[in-house]
């Protein structure tokens, strides 16, 4: 798995931290035929995004930076540095959160952070440089990640900064808790980006001590807690048209709910947490270590949520020690089916097809950052297994 790790470096270095996005569609030269329909919009851009052959360059969509990317990168980098003590990788971390700085969205005056690309979903048009919380909140750990190592107070500063851009958002206030919306332009109620903006208010309020941090986070957390369905699953949404549960976006909702607890001391969702893992692993793993997309069904099997799946193991492995021998066969199946000799990793397997295309922050900075958690927690684990023998052999 190191080898892997160390090609998906050279392959994402030798690129300039640039490449295509599934949902950059929008970009291409055919977009004006839409004529500004947003369900047009969408067709092309599923056309493009599901296709198992990649037609971009056909269709005139070039590789462009990726602000989740760089995030991801900075974070694995961080995570290589913590495992190794090289200060390449501490610098290379450095250099991504630097670009990050430079290059935040220009519509808010705090830090956050979109895609490059205008992009349409269900829920309407997202216009390029629109800040989301998945990618503010994501980035932000990274960010709160080189505070916590390097002790930089300018990561703290960027942290809070998006933090105090969370606390403008609309939010919707529900009986049992508060829902905070994934984007400012209109209230959008989804799980995953409500934990992820309340795992960043948290642990940013480990460092800051702004009680209004933490009040949010508690009341976004008792909001997608209450909504937990009685097996540990959740919808991507409440509104009926988000009625679907997927692999990644549980993943996000329990690595925030955790990372809240840890951050807090509030212990009130353990519960839905011990009950959210099971259902995670006893889902989405197969026993062949192969990820599962959605609760119901295997295809398409998607690198993102081989990645998250790697990722989620590893967090949870300090709890659960069975945790990350799931996280090696999750790695070892995807380095096995879906990676390419030149070291990246492909993005969907489907029935009898397989679609090699290279996406950035979909597959290699989610990669890179999985695979590097993967190294430090086993890393962490053969060092305490060390240092219990030697105890055991002192006593």
């Amino acid at each position: 798995m190191a080898d892997s790790l160390g090609l998906l470096q050279r392959w994402i270095e030798a690129r300039e931290y640039k490449g295509y996005d599934p949902g950059d569609g929008l970009t291409s030269w055919l977009r004006p035929l839409t004529f500004g329909n947003v369900f047009a919009e969408r067709v092309l851009q599923q056309l493009i995004w599901k296709s198992p052959w990649n037609f971009r360059p056909l269709a005139g969509v070039k590789p462009l930076d990726s602000t989740k990317g760089r995030g991801f990168m900075a974070w694995g980098y961080l995570l290589r540095f913590k495992a190794t003590g090289d200060t390449a990788f501490r610098d290379k971390a450095v250099a991504c959160l630097s670009w990050l700085i430079a290059n935040k969205s220009p519509k808010y005056p705090e830090y956050c952070w979109g895609n490059h690309f205008d992009f349409a979903s269900r829920g309407g048009r997202i216009p390029a440089q629109e800040p989301t919380i998945v990618w503010s909140g994501l980035i932000g750990q990274a960010f709160l990640e080189a505070y916590e190592q390097l002790s930089d107070e300018q990561y703290l500063a960027v942290a809070e900064s998006i933090c105090n851009w969370i606390l403008r958002l609309p939010r919707e206030q529900a009986p049992v808790g508060s829902c905070l919306s994934y984007h400012g332009r209109f209230q959008s109620s989804i799980h995953n980006s409500n934990l992820l903006g309340a795992a960043l208010l948290a642990r940013t309020w480990k460092h800051t001590a702004r009680a209004e941090f933490l009040e949010v986070a508690r009341e976004a957390v008792r909001y997608s807690c209450h909504r937990q369905l009685p097996d540990g699953m959740w919808w991507y949404g409440e509104e009926p048209k988000y009625h679907w549960i997927d692999n990644f976006h549980t993943g996000y909702n329990l690595d925030s709910i955790k990372r809240y607890i840890e951050a807090s001391g509030d212990n009130s969702f353990e519960e839905n947490l011990r009950t959210g893992y099971r259902y995670f692993v006893q889902t989405f793993l197969e026993p062949s270590g192969c990820p599962r997309y959605y609760h119901n069904k295997t295809y398409p099997i998607d690198i993102q949520c081989a990645a998250q799946a790697i990722d989620t193991l590893c967090f949870f492995s300090d709890e659960y020690p069975e945790s990350l021998a799931l996280a090696a066969k999750a790695a070892k199946w995807t380095i096995s089916h879906l990676s390419d000799p030149s070291g990246y990793f492909y993005y969907r397997k489907y029935p009898f097809v397989t679609s090699r295309t290279a996406y950035f922050h979909w597959g290699q900075a989610t990669m890179f950052k999985a695979l590097a958690h993967f190294q430090l927690a086993t890393e962490t684990r053969n060092e305490k297994h060390v240092e219990h023998e030697h105890l055991a052999q002192a006593s």
